[in-house]
């Protein structure tokens, strides 16, 4: 892997949903196997910009999110690649048993993307807000869980994992965030990227919050304290042996995530700090029984603690 920091975090790139869409144009493109598939979004996924030249490898299955996931393992039982696209509530929540059954139980191919999770949901409120889809997916035997920081690092996943056979969940905003990486850049499943090094404090962090972890160790840096900070946006498999040997070059470990505290990723690093007998303190930032409600994306941020500064006080309390 390669990779480099945008030398203007700052920045937002392109939306995420025509980041997707735009690759999977180009994969369409080399592979007539390749099959698109969404639960009637239209224009809210960008689909409908694949339709004049693939129009025959794009499905419209409706509003039934568990019947996309049964039909799309089907067409993976005669040989189509299948990608998925809707909400990440009803990708995941509504369409388990599907993704459980005719997906891993039955060793098919299916490739998903849950967009809008957590607090990106916005003001589709509760019912379309997602805190547990990476809990769910991590649950299903072999399969590989995603969250990327920015669409460089989505656009690299969707042409990685259309390599590879199993269930694959892939969760991201889509509408812009902030550019991480430069273009590029390259990765590896199942790594994390040391995005900062330092030897106080080790913050991971997935997904857009990425860029907040990276803004808290500036101003932890202000402060005198020297945080690393890990893009571990490989949830499953994660990357054992850095978080192993970050426990043991840190005093304080601190997880970030846009998902429930309960079984994301927080949850995956404490079991390897368990398992492997490690003596360090861990906190978990994200949310705690807690439902989602209606707000724009920035007011949800903050009311469930995720924002910069929230993020910020919660580690200084804990370092103190």
């Amino acid at each position: 892997m390669t990779y480099k920091l945008n030398p203007d975090r700052q920045t937002l790139g392109n939306e995420l949903r025509s980041v997707f869409v735009d690759t999977l144009d180009e994969l369409m493109s080399q592979n007539p196997k390749i099959i698109a598939l969404e639960a009637d979004l239209g224009s809210a996924s960008g689909f409908s910009n694949l339709v004049k030249q693939h129009d025959k490898q794009l499905l419209n299955v409706g509003i039934s999110e568990a019947n996309m996931m049964g039909v799309a393992s089907g067409l993976s039982l005669v040989g189509y690649q299948p990608f998925c696209h809707t909400f990440a509530p009803f990708a995941t929540r509504r369409a388990f048993d599907q993704l459980f059954i005719s997906g891993g139980y039955a060793q098919t191919t299916l490739n998903i993307f849950g967009s809008d999770p957590g607090f990106t949901v916005g003001p589709n409120g509760g019912t379309h807000t997602s805190w547990e889809d990476i809990a769910l997916m991590r649950m299903i035997p072999n399969s590989i869980v995603c969250d990327p920081a920015d669409g460089v690092q989505l656009a690299w996943l969707i042409k990685a994992l259309a390599k590879e056979k199993g269930i694959h969940y892939i969760r991201a905003n889509r509408k812009a965030v902030r550019q991480v990486y430069e273009v590029g850049a390259t990765f590896e499943i199942g790594k994390g990227n040391i995005l900062k090094q330092g030897h106080h404090v080790a913050i991971v962090a997935a997904g857009q919050l990425v860029s907040e972890a990276l803004d808290t160790a500036e101003k932890l840096s202000d402060m005198g304290i020297d945080a690393t900070v890990i893009d571990m946006f490989s949830i499953k498999p994660l990357d054992d042996s850095l978080i192993t040997s970050l426990s043991k070059a840190h005093t304080h470990v601190v997880s970030i995530e846009n998902h429930s505290v309960n079984n994301g990723l927080g949850s995956a690093i404490a079991d390897v700090i368990a398992e492997n007998g490690l003596n360090i303190k861990l906190l978990k930032i994200g949310v705690n029984e807690r439902f989602g409600q209606v707000g724009s994306p920035d007011y949800l941020q903050n009311e469930f603690g995720l924002s910069a500064n929230k993020i910020l006080a919660k580690l200084l309390n804990f370092l103190a």
